[in-house]
């Protein structure tokens, strides 16, 4: 069992829990949200679950995950440092990938729950009482029928003595001697009558392991008696049940031999019954390892792994469950799904994630604080670029802010979507199909879907050496080649590149076109750090008051004389981000009446900060390597390759680092 903690109610939080909630194997211990009428507060309070506005409270050391679905930055940092060593924190935008997964997976558990659920729906409407015992004459099962007919609970029945229940059942006889007795009369202690059918019930090797009955009253029609008691009838209904199913169904014994497969499992696999029945449960397996196997071994379901099955070599998932009678393990089922549904969903994503490239941007120059003679210069060098249709280079450390100058030059220009790139996010070969599209393919590449409007190409120095080719092609010519054709297709689209790079260095060392370099140089417009314009710091800071306190419901109307000072004091190597998350934190202090921030709450802040040298092992560790990840970075110009490279990791592990630690 797994111990979840939930940050944040909203809806993204309230559908996590929604999902926690029809998990046997999820466990959600608490969640947390500084506002009290969050909807997803109430319904954890409905489900028994502790809620609170305050998650340090709910640090628990058996707690194994932790989502931040808050959306803000400054929390997962924050949970990430104040963890238990063994607990994995999740933010908001893996959580709902996690959820999307986790519905499927849920999906597939429903569906084995329904069908158990018919069958149990089956067994308590017939009209025929059921029982069976073990071999020590204690109840197992007692159906609907079999309580009205003796007027015995059958909650009562569950787990007593047969003689305390009937005291003139035959049915210890029959699990003693192993003889069936058939259409045997019998008065019950309430007088009624009733026609009864007695069988032993015996496992796969022959061993008896009980008894079973089936009876009715007599008024009934007696002949159905025998119908209902024959155990091959039963089987063949829940085999007719599996047959109809539209998941490919296999199920194996406790020794793992194939018992049963459906339809479904041939047309999948391309194995018949005869290829199956009878035989190894690895059968089938053309790559990987049996989960069936796996399931008898430890008892305990597993889900979702991929392997190849029948000769066609065919890619699936698996879910596989143990089938348990009482105590006992008796087989295992497995449901077996072409991954063809999971590349759908895969493909769906993709065009998800297109949409949200694509949504409207929302900065303008009226959002960028600035009255430093510096700022200004690069306010008005944006000015100027966003009349014109050429390409523009925005240059400066992380965090000051060049995605926002981007979006204020394409609204500035009135024309087509925006669309954002991260060239260091994708590996060489995605990114130029992302960009250039291929040919054949449904959706275009994003040059031909920026039509018109702006393509911004963020961490342009991190470009690979094929796909400059390609850029300097649609720079110059106006056109494109879609990856595998051979007919151009002309873009309009502007280019606006943004670095935090030493470009120069990267051409003396030939990882970076010369060329590019002055195509996109054409108009370059120089963001300076936020150390280098103190005088801005509380002109910024007061602009962010409004929007962060609508993401932590506080209502702070302005910043104190002391708390700028101490702004302005910080070098802050993370500029106007470092500067927000900053702020927002020092927010999460206050009450939600609080109307200015002060010098403490901000103080509490740089010492929390300063302070990575204490607390426990992880937050130690943490604090080190936030501290080997910036000496990477100073040392390398800010070249995130260069500092992956020498870090000995992948650039992808590098920027999922740099996101854990507020670096980017």
């Amino acid at each position: 069992m797994q111990n979840v903690l939930i940050v944040g109610a909203g809806a993204g939080g309230t559908a996590i829990l929604k999902l926690m909630l029809h998990l046997d194997y999820m466990r959600v211990t608490g969640m947390v949200d500084p506002n009290p009428e969050a909807p997803g507060l109430g319904l954890a309070r409905e489900n028994g679950i502790p809620t609170g506005e305050d998650w340090k409270g709910f640090l628990a050391h058996d707690l194994h995950l932790i989502f931040d679905v808050t959306g803000e930055q400054g929390v997962f940092g924050e949970l990430v440092k104040s963890r238990p060593a063994h607990a994995v924190v999740i933010p908001g935008t893996i959580a709902r990938l996690l959820v999307s997964l986790l519905e499927e997976n849920g999906q597939y558990i429903r569906q084995l729950q329904t069908e158990s659920f018919r069958n149990r729906m089956i067994f308590n409407s017939l009209d025929e009482g059921m029982i069976g015992i073990d071999t020590a004459g204690t109840v197992l099962f007692f159906n609907r029928s079999a309580s009205l007919i003796t007027g015995f609970p059958a909650a009562e029945a569950i787990g007593r003595r047969i003689e305390e229940v009937i005291p003139d059942s035959g049915l210890l006889r029959v699990a003693e001697t192993g003889m069936p007795e058939l259409n045997r009369e019998l008065t019950l202690a309430n007088g009624v009558r009733v026609l009864t059918s007695r069988r032993p019930l015996q496992d796969s090797s022959g061993r008896r392991t009980g008894a079973f009955a089936v009876f009715r009253d007599v008024t009934g029609i007696l002949e159905l008696a025998e119908e209902i008691t024959n155990l091959r009838e039963i089987q063949s209904m829940l085999t007719a049940i599996i047959q109809s199913s539209d998941d490919a169904i296999s199920v194996v014994d406790e020794e793992g031999r194939g018992i049963l497969v459906n339809p479904a499992y041939t047309r999948l696999t391309g194995l018949h019954e005869e290829d199956v029945i009878g035989k190894p449960a690895t059968v089938d397996i053309t790559e990987g390892e049996s989960i069936h196997m796996k399931v008898l071994e430890s008892g305990k379901p597993i889900r979702g792994v991929r392997m190849r099955v029948g000769p066609s070599r065919r890619q699936v998932v698996v879910n596989v469950a143990p089938v348990l009678v009482g105590d006992r393990l008796k087989g295992s089922v497995g449901i077996i799904h072409d991954l063809t549904e999971i590349r759908s969903l895969s493909e769906e994503l993709d065009q998800a994630r297109r949409l949200i490239r694509s949504l409207e941007t929302r900065y303008t120059f009226d959002d960028i604080a600035g009255e430093s003679p510096e700022m200004k210069l690069a306010i008005q060098q944006a000015r100027l670029a966003s009349s014109m249709n050429v390409p523009i280079l925005l240059r400066g450390e992380s965090g000051t802010g060049k995605e926002v100058f981007a979006q204020a030059i394409h609204n500035e220009s009135e024309g087509g979507k925006f669309i954002r790139v991260n060239c260091a996010a994708l590996p060489g070969d995605r990114l130029e199909r992302e960009l250039f599209g291929e040919d054949g393919a449904e959706t275009p590449g994003l040059f031909e879907e920026a039509e018109g409007g702006t393509l911004f190409l963020d961490e342009i120095g991190e470009l690979p050496a094929a796909v400059q080719a390609g850029l300097i092609r649609a720079l110059e010519e106006k056109e494109i080649h879609r990856i595998g054709g051979s007919r151009p297709f002309p873009v309009t689209a502007r280019v606006i590149a943004a670095t935090n790079t030493n470009l120069e260095k990267l051409m003396k060392e030939g990882r970076f076109r010369e060329d590019l370099f002055h195509r996109l140089n054409r108009m370059p417009v120089h963001i300076p750090p936020l150390r280098n314009r103190r005088e801005d710091i509380p002109l910024l800071a007061e602009k962010l008051l409004p929007r962060l306190n609508r993401d932590l419901d506080r209502a702070v109307e302005e910043i104190s004389a002391e708390a700028a000072g101490l702004l302005m004091q910080h070098e802050w190597p993370g500029n106007v981000r470092e500067l927000e998350n900053v702020i927002s934190r020092a927010l999460i202090f206050m009450q939600p009446a609080d109307r200015i921030l002060g010098r403490p709450e901000l103080a509490a802040v740089f010492r929390a900060e300063g302070e990575g040298a204490s607390g426990t092992l992880a937050e130690q560790l943490d604090a080190h390597e936030k501290s080997i990840l910036k000496e990477a970075l100073t040392s390398g110009g800010g070249n995130k390759s260069e500092a992956a490279k020498k870090l000995g990791i992948s650039v992808r592990a590098l920027y999922y680092k740099l996101e854990k630690h507020n670096l980017l």
